[in-house]
């Protein structure tokens, strides 16, 4: 939640290739005071199965600047044997479509491994920033 003296930050991913939320994405919050400060990170959690990261860090008074860092790699080869059955159901339907994480990608893993989204805030609002991710492009906007 803000205060008059911090901003907050909530987000969510959505994988836009299954049309579902994106489940157990780790998500790393950073913070600095400035556009030339050092960066601090702040800690970090993981998607829910809504896709929804609701437990991030507070950001400390002073902050100007935010940087969400998704790591997509490891949602994208992730064991399948680790989730939930309708996780796993959607993750085998990913693997079944006609453009698979890792064609034409010239890897062997996935083309982004990681989303790194940067931004300013002011002190007092509430940013949401949501991630629409797929296996070879994402989007992110301000949300509400």
């Amino acid at each position: 939640m803000s205060s008059g003296t911090t901003a907050s930050v909530s987000t969510h991913v959505l994988d836009t290739s299954l049309g579902r939320p994106a489940g157990g994405v780790a998500v790393a919050l950073a913070a600095r005071a400035g556009s030339g400060g050092d960066w601090t990170d702040l800690g970090g959690s993981a998607t829910d199965a809504d896709g929804r990261c609701k437990d991030l860090p507070a950001l400390p008074a002073g902050t100007t600047h935010v940087r969400l860092d998704f790591g997509t790699e490891a949602y994208f080869l992730s064991d399948l044997s680790n989730l939930s059955d309708q996780s796993r159901q959607n993750r085998q339907a990913e693997v079944r479509q006609d453009a698979p994480a890792n064609r034409d990608s010239g890897t062997a893993g996935v083309f982004f491994p990681e989303v790194a989204i940067t931004f300013a805030v002011v002190p007092g609002e509430h940013y949401h920033v949501p991630l629409l991710l797929n296996p070879f492009g994402y989007s992110v906007y301000r949300g509400s």
